[in-house]
């Protein structure tokens, strides 16, 4: 196996940085803890399907190539693959979760590969003031991608979880430049708050469920907007609190796709990912983590059928767009990958 160099390992949290991570009310026993209590599946009438699941589009996934140029006048959202998605909203802009490289994973040759190419190069994004990690899994968290990040913006903030730090410092990021928070706790960037809050989830680079770093959602609120993303995680009652606490939000981007009887409590369902956007109060659905890394074995477009089955059966907009299509309000969706199905 190559690897991308024994650095995209990532770091280990030490020092001052280790010390705050043990006086974390979310670690102890030497790791990070869930939130208390089981999870909550949401009841799904799905069953698995008989049939060998078709875990790859039959067809090229269409892209959009977006006219960034202009800001827009509220939200505006634009997925770009996975859980990659560009947040602008009241004079800021945030960039979750970026994934530019081919696989998800420490080597070149082996791991996920992308099911499609990257509907924009990082060259052509607008200006961007925060990059926010949601967690250290390769898929969300990629050395090469927060690399060039940093030699385009050199003002950027990295805005991350407590310990994800540490494989920032590993990549040469300079601790001036990164914001590590735990759950509840918020910092500013460019007029936006942007608050970490609870999930239900794991970490590891080096040993995936280690949770020697902490994960999170996060909430994006602006002068006049708010946007929350899941991350990754199973569903949980303390979605409710998040949305009492800082809801209601005009987007939420919810993750559905990677999930699996054999983890039901880290990974939402889409059934589980409507309660979540309901418990939050949100106002338009745009699910994320799903038709571009086949990571489990449900079908490629599985996620997003039963995500639309179960937002209509509770009057809940959503909008699906193509990968680098941008989203103002519009709730309705052409249903694009049935073609390639």
């Amino acid at each position: 196996m190559t690897l991308i160099g024994t650095a995209a390992l990532g770091g280990r949290p030490t020092g001052d940085r280790l010390a705050r991570m043990r006086h974390s009310p979310n670690y102890r026993d030497g790791a990070f803890q869930n939130p208390a209590g089981p999870a909550q599946p949401v009841p799904s009438p799905h069953h698995p399907a008989a049939t060998v699941a078709r875990r790859r589009p039959a067809g090229p996934v269409p892209l959009v190539r977006p006219d960034l140029a202009t800001p827009p006048a509220g939200v505006r959202t634009t997925w770009l693959g996975h859980s990659t998605v560009l947040v602008e909203l009241d004079g800021g802009t945030v960039l979750f979760d970026p994934v530019w490289s081919n696989r998800v994973s420490p080597s070149a040759l082996i791991g996920p590969r992308r099911l499609h190419p990257v509907p924009v190069e990082l060259a052509d994004l607008p200006p961007v003031d925060a990059v926010v990690i949601s967690h250290d899994h390769y898929d969300h968290l990629d050395t090469a991608t927060i690399r060039r990040i940093a030699v385009r913006w050199p003002r950027i903030r990295f805005v991350v979880p407590l310990g994800v730090g540490a494989h920032l410092a590993r990549w040469r990021i300079p601790a001036a430049r990164v914001d590590e928070v735990d759950w509840t706790e918020s910092v500013t960037v460019a007029g936006l708050t942007l608050t970490a809050t609870a999930a239900r989830h794991f970490s590891g680079r080096v040993r995936p469920g280690s949770n020697g770093t902490l994960w999170a959602g996060w909430v994006v609120a602006g002068a006049a907007h708010r946007v929350f993303y899941t991350g990754d995680s199973g569903y949980f009652d303390g979605y409710r609190e998040i949305g009492q606490q800082h809801g209601p939000f005009d987007v939420t981007l919810v993750q559905i796709g990677a999930y699996s009887h054999l983890w039901p409590d880290v990974h939402m369902t889409p059934e589980e990912g409507v309660a979540a956007h309901r418990a939050l109060r949100g106002e338009l659905l745009i699910p994320v983590h799903w038709g571009t890394f086949a990571l489990a074995g449900h079908s490629w477009s599985e996620p997003i059928e039963r995500l639309l089955a179960e937002a209509s059966a509770h009057d809940v907009r959503v909008a699906v767009p193509r990968p680098g299509e941008p989203v103002t309000d519009a709730p309705t969706t052409d249903r694009w990958w049935r073609e390639i199905a």
